[in-house]
């Protein structure tokens, strides 16, 4: 069984039919979804799922996009919400220099803020990073200790950064890009990286893989993520589910 490790089904693009996606996932092969929050109202919603449905999980947190509008209030409601039962992670956090709709400032204190909120919670972090792998790396490296453990979502990065994050503790998480054509860089580095360090994803309702491209992204494609990384490293594609579920429990400390 296969773990999807990052899918926002709180979006609205689930809104006419999340009940009937959630409820197949099992007869699809999928055992567990993470539902990460990007705003405080989506990390409600997403802790509202998680206990709705024995088979959702939750994390909490604001997205860079929205670091702007971020203060103490909305932190001390992540916070307060993190502690809810079925929460396993503060995310999805980090740095997005490809849109800049949050100053970059901004975008770099409330990171901090909420890599701290998780190590005060020792809970692991859900990192999003475009065009932002120095800073996302050198802010990493700068808040690491015994406490902080986490996953770079929908890595987009190069196989050496890849490295250096799995020595600090980190896991790597691929999503739908893997599967594209012109995804040359992705694939080396999911065929050269620990088994014990790879997680897979849909980042649903976004980034849907070949050969769905175009169409609304789901769980269930998550199985063409997982097929490509067993294809590129020569091995079973129920290797790869194992491995990649056994991994996600571990880091998310999923029992």
């Amino acid at each position: 069984m296969l773990i999807d490790s990052h899918a926002h089904l709180d979006d609205e693009k689930f809104d006419n039919d999340r009940d009937k996606v959630i409820k197949s996932l099992k007869e699809n092969g999928i055992s567990l979804i993470i539902d990460p929050g990007d705003s405080l109202m989506s990390s409600i919603k997403a802790v509202k799922l998680s206990e709705e449905y024995d088979n959702i999980y939750a994390a909490v947190g604001v997205h860079p996009h929205l670091a702007i509008d971020m203060d103490d209030a909305t932190l001390e409601s992540i916070e307060a919400l993190a502690r809810r039962d079925k929460v396993v992670a503060i995310g999805e956090i980090g740095l997005d220099y490809y849109y800049d709709n949050s100053p970059r400032d901004a975008q770099k204190e409330w990171f901090r803020k909420q890599i701290r909120l998780a190590k005060e919670l020792n809970l692991p972090i859900i990192v999003h990073s475009r065009d932002a792998q120095k800073d996302t790396y050198d802010i990493l490296k700068e808040e690491v200790d015994q406490n902080l453990r986490g996953v770079l979502h929908c890595y987009s990065g190069s196989l050496e950064m890849a490295k250096e994050y799995i020595k600090m503790g980190f896991y790597i998480s691929f999503a739908g890009p893997v599967t594209f054509k012109n995804a040359k860089v992705s694939k080396e580095v999911a065929k050269e990286l620990p088994i014990d360090r790879i997680l897979v994803e849909t980042d649903s309702p976004y980034l849907t893989p070949e050969p769905h491209r175009g169409k609304r992204n789901e769980p269930l494609y998550v199985r063409y993520v997982a097929s490509m990384i067993a294809e590129l490293r020569d091995v079973t594609f129920d290797e790869i589910a194992k491995a990649t579920a056994e991994n996600t429990k571990r880091l998310f400390n999923i029992k």
